[in-house]
């Protein structure tokens, strides 16, 4: 029985790890951050062997940067990590907590410790996904730091409890983490999130329209085609990715509703 057991157990490790999976590639383009995610999975599970078996494995990090532009998919990934980390025991629980400076700095004196540690008590057991991180780290009299030093602390303190994930823009995201030799210490594996190609949007944009048994014909197919020509050739500062394009879908969608009732008052 307990050889049939531990047998058992494998099986909906390899299950469960193989479902995460599975969510992972179903997600459009992301194929660098899928190839980073499975090289993490596999250090992973060579870790928790050679524990298992009772050998000296050198100490490994989970916590991670992710950094790109707004709408790369940097929370999805986040959250499907968090389900593959529990699969594989190394979170009990696998859920994800999404944090940013609204939510971990206060105003006044005392404020910021007590915001912080609530969050980090919310993520544990789970991924603590704090998004444009670099807000943080605003210097002067600003009570960021604060935030940034409870949360190294709770690092240590609790590094088997909970994982976290800081985001945002390439450019200050490598500016947060080198104006804190905690940080970079912690945080020393970065993944890169690239924009979508025009190809990659445009299939966003179809899985968008698929739950609601949409399907664009040949002219609308040609005017999508056209404005993503535009956004990807010339980006603009605020360029958003997958954001820009559900915002797209939703006026596409506005569009058509005016044409129906339109036609229903004739």
């Amino acid at each position: 029985w307990g050889e049939y057991a531990v047998k058992y157990k494998e099986k909906l490790f390899k299950e469960s790890i193989e479902k995460a999976a599975q969510e992972l590639y179903a997600l459009t383009g992301l194929e660098t951050i899928k190839q980073e995610i499975e090289k993490l999975t596999r250090l992973a599970e060579i870790q928790i062997e050679r524990k298992r078996r009772n050998m000296q494995s050198a100490p490994m990090s989970y916590h991670l940067v992710f950094s790109g532009n707004p709408g790369t998919g940097k929370t999805v990934v986040a959250r499907i990590l968090g389900k593959i980390y529990k699969s594989m025991g190394i979170l009990s629980e696998g859920h994800l907590v999404e944090a940013d400076r609204s939510t971990l700095v206060g105003q006044y004196i005392g404020q910021t410790a007590k915001l912080t540690q609530q969050k980090i008590k919310e993520a544990e057991g789970g991924i603590l996904f704090i998004d444009e991180a670099y807000t943080l780290a605003k210097g002067g009299t600003d009570f960021g730091q604060e935030a940034i030093d409870t949360l190294l602390k709770a690092m240590e303190d609790k590094r088997d409890s909970f994982v976290v994930v800081v985001a945002g823009y390439s450019g200050p995201m490598e500016t947060f983490l080198e104006s804190n030799p905690g940080l970079k210490s912690r945080f020393n594996k970065n993944i890169v999130f690239e924009d979508y190609s025009k190809d990659e949007l445009a299939a966003i944009f179809n899985a968008f329209c698929a739950p609601y048994g949409m399907k664009l014909n040949a002219d609308a197919e040609s005017c999508l085609m056209a404005y993503l020509d535009r956004l990807t050739a010339q980006k603009p500062e605020n360029f958003a990715n997958a954001r820009d394009v559900r915002n797209y879908f939703e006026k596409a969608v506005a569009n058509q509703a005016g044409r129906i009732v339109a036609m229903d008052a004739n």
